[in-house]
């Protein structure tokens, strides 16, 4: 017999606890920040998207339940989607943003440890734990971009994705990466520069200096990802 537990929480169990948690956000946001129904409908609108990909991603995988990190990985998605409703607004409405992208940054050190100490690390929580990251970057990238005037930072945010409609078209890109400390590191980096240009705690010419260098290493790091990729494929019948 299973004993039930955190870990054997269905997953549409634990997508409407998610949703819950973002009406709670969403309500303390608006009366904190006084946010109108176009932002607060931005934000339903990405859990929405998020949540019915996650749904998705979990039954391509055969997964019934996303374990005790997926629930960590979506408390991080819920902050993301507040994040979201902050995008552009200075003052204190930018202050929250950081906060939250803060809090959802330190959980994203909580997930792996959490998976590895259960017993239930997946590939569905990677991919999901990668997603939820590389959105939180489109999100301080956007609002970095607005508040300091300058378009190019979103390229800290989109990258990514542009790797990913690349790999549609050239297959060789869709081989599996070795793990690497260094791709770890610098995209760690593109989180803590954005926040500190959101932040506001150096002048924006100094900020966007930091953001240059850590998009300079991350357009490295891709180019190593590509090029290990390339090496690969020639011996590979992906090719």
């Amino acid at each position: 017999m299973v004993r039930r537990s955190a870990s054997a929480t269905p997953v549409v169990v634990a997508l409407a606890a998610a949703a819950a948690l973002l009406a709670g956000v969403l309500a303390l946001l608006a009366g904190l920040i006084g946010l109108d129904a176009l932002r607060v409908l931005a934000g339903v609108l990405t859990a929405l998207v998020a949540g019915v990909l996650t749904a998705r991603a979990a039954r391509r995988a055969g997964a019934a339940t996303l374990g005790p990190a997926g629930a960590v990985t979506l408390a991080r998605g819920v902050l993301v989607a507040g994040a979201v409703t902050l995008v552009g607004l200075e003052g204190l409405a930018s202050t929250v943003l950081v906060g939250l992208a803060v809090v959802a940054l330190a959980l994203d050190g909580l997930d792996g440890p959490v998976a590895r100490r259960t017993g239930t690390a997946s590939a569905l929580g990677a991919r999901l734990d990668v997603e939820f990251d590389a959105f939180l970057l489109v999100v301080l990238s956007a609002h970095v971009a607005l508040i300091t005037g300058a378009p190019w930072v979103l390229a800290v945010g989109l990258l990514r994705y542009v790797f990913v409609a690349a790999a549609r078209v050239l297959p060789w890109l869709r081989g599996e990466l070795p793990v690497r400390r260094s791709a770890k590191v610098v995209a760690a980096l593109q989180g803590v520069a954005l926040i500190v240009a959101a932040a506001g705690v150096l002048p924006d010419a100094i900020a966007l200096v930091v953001i240059a260098l850590a998009l300079a290493a991350l357009v490295w790091s891709f180019g190593v990802s590509v090029v290990w990729l390339w090496r690969a494929a020639a011996t590979s019948p992906v090719r």
